[in-house]
């Protein structure tokens, strides 16, 4: 009886803080992997810009007209819908 409230304050621990955590870096590991040329992003940092080339571990951005950034993939935060750019 005396690890019962260690017990329950696991579960309690997992429901509310692990379990939300993990699937929201399955989340965004999906995301990062289905990245496509074209798409409209925004890094973590907070730089929107269009992917113009993807390689394995980076991403070329282009955040204005003839001006290309190259981030790592996981530093991207949200892909943008389509035009979203355009109307920044």
């Amino acid at each position: 009886m005396g690890l019962l409230p260690l017990i329950l304050m696991f579960v309690i621990l997992w429901f509310l803080m692990i379990r939300p955590q993990m699937k929201r870096a399955k989340e965004h590991k999906n995301m990062v992997a289905a990245l496509a040329k074209g798409d409209e992003v925004v890094t973590q940092g907070g730089v929107a810009g269009r992917i113009t080339d993807l390689g394995d571990n980076f991403v070329h951005l282009e955040v204005a007209d003839k001006v290309n950034i190259v981030v790592q993939r996981p530093s991207i935060a949200t892909v943008l819908p389509k035009g979203t750019l355009k109307t920044l």
